[in-house]
């Protein structure tokens, strides 16, 4: 049962959501056959999230009875409204993986060639891009006149856009700066503000993708389409691939970070980001959307940019991934099967305190029940009174049929109010 009247949940002026609900009927006219189970579900869930089709419960004052009403959220992966308690779990459990040595920042980005390539085969070039940026790392690493260490630590963060929300896809790496010797017995310490180098990470990189892509093609593993079908001969894709292979890749090399400390403010702001967050959307109105934007051509300038509301949600939709493509993963002694006794041996070469290591996958469920209104949270503080307790007195379930990956029906407006920008 709903309870009645609801009341206001605080929430920014102008949402991702409200856009999808105020679009969906013109946007499922011009895309909805084309569009891929994954990014239906996307699509459903934000739309539903935090409102009343989720469910969710009723905090009284056990003082004043004020009361406060808590919509639950969908947890997608792709929400952003969802990514603050998730972001906050798992940078708890990275918290006791950091060692006190310097960490690197490297970005390994595909040529837009490749891309257009990966928008068509996202989990095999998706996976691709993992692969050979860690081996190619790993590699470099290992070469006594550049490092000499057997085994380096490396965290590598997918991101498929960019600040126009065009499909940009890019691996951000945090890789410590130092490693293990072939013997475990000695660790071997990179140069304070020198990793490694920039140019010889881009050609090996460059050249493991290549053959991590021919063969894929050899086996028939990719797909084309539209414009790119013509790629499906051997001729032309070869012609296509020496193309792309001729230019240089982009690897970009940034600043050191100064202590741990730095590193997790670094993760905090990289690791669950979404295409786009709801505080860069300036205005929605007449069927067109305003929203804030880095020219990173022109030294990071702060720009605007227009663009209709369904071409908007097309942008937003192409970054969906794969269900069960993990956009999080761990290489070398940060791996996941054998972390904690390589931890404890870098610990030990390097003189520092042991820490605990939580085991975790990589990233929490990507879906599911909500941080809010699953009942169990405990009383905070009346807002109203300040002497109160804030009490769960009444619940209510989610009114989407089990089990539905169907678009939802636009939401009433007695729980769901589409906001505009007045500037």
């Amino acid at each position: 049962m709903l309870p009645s009247p609801p009341l206001p949940v605080s929430r920014p002026d102008l949402e991702v959501a409200d856009i999808f609900r105020g679009e969906a009927t013109s946007f499922l006219e011009n895309y909805g056959t084309s569009l891929s189970s994954q990014q239906k579900r996307v699509f459903s869930a934000i739309q539903a999230c935090r409102t009343a089709i989720l469910g969710g419960h009723v905090r009284t004052c056990d003082q004043c009875d004020h009361r406060v009403i808590s919509y639950n959220s969908c947890r997608n992966r792709h929400c952003p409204k969802c990514q603050a308690l998730a972001r906050a779990e798992w940078l708890k459990q990275r918290e006791a993986e950091l060692l006190p040595i310097p960490y690197f920042h490297v970005v390994f980005t595909l040529p837009a060639e490749i891309a257009a390539l990966a928008l068509q085969n996202k989990r095999l070039l998706y996976g691709m891009l993992f692969e050979a940026a860690s081996e190619t790392l790993m590699q470099v690493a290992a070469n006594p006149r550049h490092l000499g260490a057997d085994e380096i630590g490396l965290l590598a963060v997918l991101h498929t856009w960019g600040q126009n929300l065009m499909h940009h896809p890019h691996l951000h790496c945090v890789v410590s700066g130092g490693g293990l010797s072939k013997s475990r017995k000695q660790w071997i310490a990179s140069k304070k503000h020198y990793f490694l180098p920039v140019k010889l990470l881009s050609h090996v990189f460059r050249n493991k993708f290549r053959a991590l892509l021919q063969k894929a093609f050899q086996r028939g593993e990719l797909e084309f389409f539209g414009e790119l079908q013509p790629l499906a001969d051997a001729r032309a894709f070869q012609r296509y691939l020496d193309a792309a292979t001729k230019r240089k890749w982009v690897v970009y090399a940034k600043r050191p970070f100064n202590d741990a400390t730095c590193v997790l403010k670094y993760l905090a702001g990289y690791t669950h980001r979404v295409a786009i967050s709801n505080s860069r959307l300036l205005s929605y109105r007449d069927g067109k959307v305003t929203f804030r934007y880095k020219d990173y051509a022109n030294e990071s300038q702060q720009r605007t940019m227009a663009v209709s509301a369904t071409e908007f949600i097309r942008r937003f939709l192409l970054h969906v991934l794969p269900d069960g493509l993990m956009r999080i993963r761990h290489y070398g002694y940060l791996a996941n099967r054998h972390r904690r006794e390589k931890l404890e041996i870098c610990r030990r070469l390097l003189g520092c305190a042991a820490a605990t290591v939580v085991a975790a996958d990589e990233e929490p469920p990507p879906s599911g029940p909500c941080e809010q209104g699953d009942g169990k949270e405990a009383t905070t503080p009346c807002p109203a009174c300040k002497t109160g307790r804030m009490r769960i007195t009444e619940t209510f379930a989610c009114t989407r049929r089990h089990g539905c990956h169907g678009l939802p029906a636009p939401l009433s407006s007695r729980y769901v109010r589409l906001r505009e920008d007045s500037s």
